[in-house]
């Protein structure tokens, strides 16, 4: 089976952190959103992979060819970005002659059976109940609760169930055909051409579609989403933070954290729930619930709750008070005038 990850967007909604790192290559519960994919890829057999990049699409390269360097992986750019079915179109000519392809968006993180879905004898749509199906691709099913209908981010949604960004396809023909048809005839969904519109034309002319609920989606496009995913993966049993790190200099580690290698660290409480990329300096600080990119330099200050991006520097504040008796000094104010 070959494997297609679209990585080419911009990652917006996590500026500032994406003008200069990619979303896929952000760092969640010690390792970069892309390796989780390809690992549970590789994992499960699949050993040929075709990239669409695009913005900062360079780094996603550099980074793949040199921490997988065994797997056969092909790039392919996306010089405009016009939607998640224009990303797997730009790059058909590398799939029409695969039997089955996965397509496995670049930006989120899935906690499910890979395995049971690689294995299924039809096409497979990954989804999860979500409290708002305004905003993703949703799926509509009929009274014997087979697949009917696939709705782009519907205003008036009949459906619950998200399509989370991992699709089986047995049919390639039959994608690679309603790509072309819906792009050739510049059929656009809110000014984009998204893959629901062609999974739809898809259903039209007869294929049938099985969804596969995931136990966990992580959909990383926004602080709060990362922090939390980082949280919950460094909780996971195996993910725990349990190696034996430097002896830092009077440090104290509460887990579970990830630390990366060549890190300076001292006079420091660095946890629960961090994330420290390689060749960081810490010094005279507390972080807590962050995630801290590589190079960083971060000294006396209490960070919590905070993404901190590569070779960023954070310098906090230093008192020296000489304060009498019956004295109230509360900082908290100035620090939330400055936040």
């Amino acid at each position: 089976m070959k494997a297609i990850i679209p990585v080419a967007g911009a990652g917006t909604r996590l500026r500032p952190l994406t003008y200069t790192q990619p979303k896929p290559l952000i760092p969640v519960g010690g390792k970069p959103i892309i390796s989780y994919i390809i690992d549970q890829l590789v994992e499960e057999g699949v050993n040929e992979f075709v990239f669409v990049i695009g913005y900062l699409g360079e780094k996603i390269k550099n980074y793949v060819e040199q921490t997988y360097p065994d797997i056969h992986k092909e790039f392919v750019w996306q010089e405009k970005r016009l939607g998640s079915a224009h990303a797997i179109w730009v790059a058909k000519d590398r799939i029409i002659n695969s039997p089955e392809v996965a397509i496995f968006f670049g930006d989120i993180i899935l906690d499910f059976n890979l395995r049971a879905i690689l294995d299924a004898p039809h096409s497979v749509l990954a989804v999860k109940k979500v409290k708002d199906p305004r905003q993703f691709g949703v799926v509509e099913y009929d009274e014997e609760g087979k697949v009917k209908k696939v709705v782009e981010k519907p205003r008036i949604p009949k459906s619950d169930m998200a399509m989370v960004g991992f699709y089986k396809i047995k049919e390639v023909d039959k994608l690679v055909s309603a790509l072309d048809f819906n792009i050739n005839n510049d059929i656009r969904t809110k000014g984009e051409f998204p893959l629901t519109d062609a999974l739809m034309r898809m259903i039209e002319e007869g294929v049938e579609f099985k969804t596969f609920t995931v136990d966990n989606w992580f959909n990383c496009g926004k602080k709060e989403v990362l922090l939390e995913t980082n949280a919950m993966l460094l909780d996971k049993d195996g993910v725990i933070g349990t190696e034996d790190y430097p002896a830092f200099e009077n440090t104290i580690i509460i887990h579970p954290v990830r630390i990366g290698e060549n890190c300076e660290i001292s006079n420091s409480i660095i946890g629960p729930h961090v994330t420290v990329g390689n060749n960081v300096k810490i010094h005279r600080s507390i972080l807590s619930n962050s995630i801290i990119g590589n190079y960083a330099a971060i000294k006396e200050i209490i960070l919590q709750n905070s993404v901190v991006g590569n070779d960023a520097a954070i310098t906090g504040l230093r008192q020296s008070l000489n304060i009498g008796d019956n004295t109230e000094i509360d900082f908290s104010l100035s620090q939330q005038s400055n936040s």
